[in-house]
């Protein structure tokens, strides 16, 4: 057991139309190392969840360790953001903190529906079929941060190249501004309530923590991004003691900056971690979200085992919430990473049709060919409340 600091801050947490202040957390959080997954209706107070409006507290208690431990600070909301569209380009910009910065995303509208469009963010461009429903806003990602350089970007010109925020949560950050861009450009012909988001790979990654941290975004479809998108860092070095080559919270940190400056101080004792990625996944459940993980079991560095369990577990909190069907998981074999078989075709149309399109789909999938044993009890010590 050992502490770890943690910011004070107290948290306000908008349900509907409702403010509910939360309790501040402990500067120092004691954490008993456990191998297994932690409770994710577990306050750090010792508390367990008893009803379902207690859930936005938790939710934010979580958001605020992601932060603390893995991503870095999200910033609020800047002081001012304007937009225009000038052809398919949307050109946004932001001022805080008496400094400005400006980036633009590309605005594909589709061949087919009319006017305002949803429309999915696709980190770098997408590598999923996009429907010509829908349209496709591309947005560089490594703009707004740098993939090869702590520091280096759109977000960081804005915030300073010290800001402990690594790339992740700043591409996240300028989804939100993106989400800010569309509320209030029409001339963009979108519909600000029906925005999703993609990426592959490390945007795999982006795209499943910009999700978890922007509650405007309606719909996340993370393809292959293995851990810290799917997969738990638990598992990730079980399976990398066992001999296969995995991503792990250890290697991550090595040449990456994805991650906050302050995660290398953690990635050497992850059981003693009062948070897994399992705990990603649940902040989609309030408001409720869709959200379909996109993975792999051909590639053993996705971590497939990981992926599996991981997000099994995440989905627990849904179950509470009575929201199971808004969350998905599709993992099927095939040599190429980020190609997209068409096995996977049917739950991808689902999830647009039904949080994009808003028809009447099912969403119930929970699929994969992977072969190893599936033991809930290996990684779960907890019970699912009922939640009234």
């Amino acid at each position: 057991m050992f502490g770890l600091l943690f910011l004070l801050l107290t948290a306000h947490v908008t349900v509907g139309q409702n403010i509910t202040d939360c309790s501040t957390l402990p500067a120092d959080i004691n954490y008993a190392a456990n191998p297994k997954f932690p409770d994710p209706f577990l306050h750090i107070n010792g508390s367990r969840l008893t009803k379902r409006d207690q859930w936005p507290c938790r939710k934010e208690e979580i958001r605020q360790l992601f932060q603390r431990y893995s991503y870095g600070k999200l910033p609020p909301g800047p002081a001012s953001v304007t937009a225009s569209m000038s052809g398919t380009s949307l050109k946004i910009n932001v001022s805080d903190g008496g400094k400005t910065m400006s980036f633009s995303v590309s605005v594909k509208l589709p061949s087919a529906g009319s006017a305002p469009y949803s429309a999915i963010i696709a980190y770098g461009g997408s590598s999923l079929p996009i429907p010509n429903t829908v349209a496709t806003i591309t947005y560089q990602n490594f703009d707004m941060a740098a993939d090869n350089g702590r520091g280096k970007g759109k977000f960081y010109e804005l915030y300073g190249s010290n800001h402990n925020a690594g790339g992740m949560i700043a591409a996240a950050w300028g989804v939100d501004r993106i989400m800010d861009a569309l509320e209030i450009t029409p001339d963009a012909k979108i519909d600000p309530k029906r925005v999703g988001v993609t990426g592959c790979s490390r945007n795999g990654k982006g795209a499943m923590i910009a999700g978890a941290f922007v509650d405007r975004i309606a719909l996340a479809l993370p393809q292959e991004g293995g851990q810290s998108a799917a997969g738990c860092w638990r598992i990730a070095d079980e399976i990398q003691a066992n001999g296969t080559k995995v991503e792990t919270a250890r290697q991550i940190v090595n040449g990456d900056t994805w991650f906050s400056t302050d995660f290398p101080k953690y990635v050497n004792a992850v059981p003693s971690l009062p948070w897994d990625n399992h705990m990603l996944h649940a902040l989609y459940a309030y408001p409720p979200r869709g959200l379909l993980i996109i993975e792999n079991t051909a590639i053993d560095y996705l971590g497939p085992t990981s992926n599996y369990h991981c997000a099994t577990a995440g989905r627990k909190v849904h179950e509470a919430l009575g929201v199971k069907d808004y969350f998905g998981f599709s993992q099927y074999t095939h040599s190429d990473h980020c190609g997209f078989p068409k096995a996977q075709q049917p739950e991808l149309t689902a999830f647009i049709e039904r949080f994009l399109l808003s028809k009447d789909a099912k969403t119930e999938f929970w699929k994969t060919d992977g072969k190893w044993p599936i033991d809930e009890k290996r990684w779960i010590d907890w019970t699912v409340p009922v939640l009234p």
